[in-house]
């Protein structure tokens, strides 16, 4: 009963919020990354790391954008969690295939591996991550991030991250560190369940806190205009589903709210 009520509470805070929310439409990794003219991707070989909520502000897919810079060589796809276009069920194992709209490759790393492996990356100079999270440890996609970051270090491969908001703002800090024996795919690393970071605040942390095996050479395409107090009702961005079971903000934030309940109440009782 007490997290059927945080869970009513916290939606109904969210909808004041958004009622007052300032559409001020902040300029995401990608968008900014474009202001520059790909200048840091110039002359390189790309692999991108992405799926739906790749996108820019007019909605359309990072995929799309790179595969038509005109100095921008885009050789390959990489898919997380429910694959590259966002068409496979949570859980469920994503396959290497081909991109149907490109025909470029696309290598699944959230099958048979979920870190990049050499052959996957022969022929790439420089590795792209552009996926929006949404704030939590559990949530794979920063693990897919982590492990890349890995990958992209002992393959002497550059790593770029489009950087994007967290979606509940950069001062919300919640729950305890994942203990050793926990350590797995939904808790990669030793940060709270609620983080507070951008996705390159994260790979900056990772990166320079030492927290994978072996540090890679690490580039952030800072966003504009986005402020710490900004949840994602303020950022005048339209939400693109992060996963299948997430296809708005409000269950977003219902569903961080009971994870970290529940995750307290499996704490409690161990």
């Amino acid at each position: 009963m007490k997290t059927i009520k945080l869970i009513l509470l916290n939606t109904l805070c969210f909808l004041s919020l958004s009622a007052h929310a300032q559409k001020i439409k902040i300029r995401t990794g990608i968008e900014v990354l474009k202001e520059q003219k790909f200048k840091c991707l110039e002359g390189k070989r790309v692999g991108l790391i992405t799926n739906p909520t790749g996108v820019d502000n007019n909605l359309k897919s990072t995929i799309d954008i790179l595969h038509e810079a005109p100095n921008v060589q885009l050789v390959a796809l990489f898919g997380p969690e429910h694959g590259v276009r966002g068409d496979v069920h949570a859980g469920d194992k994503v396959d290497n295939s081909a991109d149907a709209s490109t025909g470029l490759p696309v290598y699944s790393l959230y099958g048979k591996t979920r870190k990049a492996t050499p052959d996957m990356l022969k022929g790439i100079d420089v590795l792209v991550y552009d996926i929006q999270d949404i704030g939590c440890r559990s949530f794979t996609y920063i693990s897919t991030m982590g492990l890349a970051m890995e990958a992209a270090a002992e393959n002497n491969i550059e790593f770029v991250v489009l950087d994007r908001p967290n979606p509940v703002g950069g001062l919300k800090i919640e729950g305890n560190l994942v203990e050793d024996n926990y350590i797995s795919f939904v808790s990669q690393f030793k940060i709270p369940y609620l983080y507070g970071l951008t996705c390159g605040e994260l790979a900056l942390m990772l990166n320079g806190e030492k927290m994978l095996n072996k540090q890679c050479k690490l580039h952030i395409v800072k966003m504009k205009k986005w402020k710490r107090d900004m949840d994602y009702s303020q950022t005048g961005l339209q939400w693109i589903p992060s996963s299948p079971h997430i296809p708005h903000l409000i269950p977003l934030y219902s569903i961080l709210l009971a994870a970290y309940w529940e995750s307290w109440a499996t704490c409690q009782s161990a």
